[in-house]
């Protein structure tokens, strides 16, 4: 057993409210919800709950024998919570380009339905992505957290690679970063630099927190570099990584749990 573990850790299995922590009558074992919800082995996740490393609803919890409800109650272990509930979904999707980023159309075009078979949760996309741009999106039916990550003012960031005309100048980074002048208001980038310089091309990687329609192909053409092609790479901590064209992904506990510290949830 790790040192910094207490050697009390398995004491009151059933103790009630013997750490301030109310058992839920009927309720789940605190360390059956967190390995089922991917944090690890039983074994380990009596390790973290007697390292005092859990919380439920606010209260840290060393019992790890305590009963909790996990459709109701906030867990976190390490201050970042977890998807306890069995029912909820979460995943990454990388769209194609010509695909709408919508549940259906009435005109027959591919939508992200088409993509997802057989499943029968009801998914909520979270955000857009333009008809003609490709990469990440995620895709959930976890309503509050869709809620909070699509709204401006928790600005997640996102980040994107564009293929743009050339040649880039230096300057090009702190005129994005100062801010460029669009019709409906400014619009500043977080961070931006060069990946690739091809002859009259260029790739560049940008991150912001905009949501505005055609926002990052918009300030480029603005700026004198028109937008060939579009790749969302990041949302917040998700990464695109090497998913394919048209696959899905479940998030990680670890992802999962970054994405509620992203909105304060």
């Amino acid at each position: 057993m790790p040192d910094d573990i207490d050697p009390g850790w398995r004491d009151g299995i059933d103790g009630g409210e013997r750490d301030g922590l109310t058992d839920v009558p009927g309720g789940v074992r605190l360390q059956k919800v967190l390995a089922a919800a991917g944090v690890g082995s039983r074994r380990h996740c009596e390790e973290l709950i007697g390292a005092g490393r859990v919380d439920v609803d606010g209260q840290t919890v060393r019992r790890f024998g305590a009963r909790v409800d996990p459709d109701r109650q906030v867990i976190k272990v390490d201050g970042k919570r977890i998807p306890a509930r069995q029912d909820l979904v979460y995943l990454a999707f990388n769209k194609p380009p010509k695909v709408l980023t919508a549940m259906s159309d009435p005109r027959g075009r591919r939508t992200v339905t088409d993509f997802l078979g057989d499943r029968a949760e009801r998914l909520f996309h979270i955000g857009r992505l333009d008809y003609d741009t490709e990469g990440l999106m995620l895709l959930t039916n976890d309503g509050e957290l869709a809620h909070r990550l699509a709204h401006p003012s928790y600005e997640v960031a996102k980040t994107y690679l564009a293929d743009v005309a050339g040649p880039v100048p230096r300057d090009l980074g702190r005129r994005l970063a100062t801010g460029i002048e669009l019709e409906d208001g400014v619009a500043v980038a977080d961070r931006f630099r060069v990946v690739e310089r091809a002859g009259s091309r260029a790739l560049v990687e940008i991150t912001l927190h905009e949501g505005r329609k055609h926002i990052v192909r918009r300030m480029l053409a603005e700026a004198g570099h028109p937008v060939s092609r579009l790749v969302r790479t990041d949302v917040g901590p998700v990464r695109l990584g090497n998913l394919r064209p048209g696959s899905t992904r479940d998030l990680s506990t670890r992802e999962i749990g970054e994405l509620y510290a992203a909105v304060g949830l």
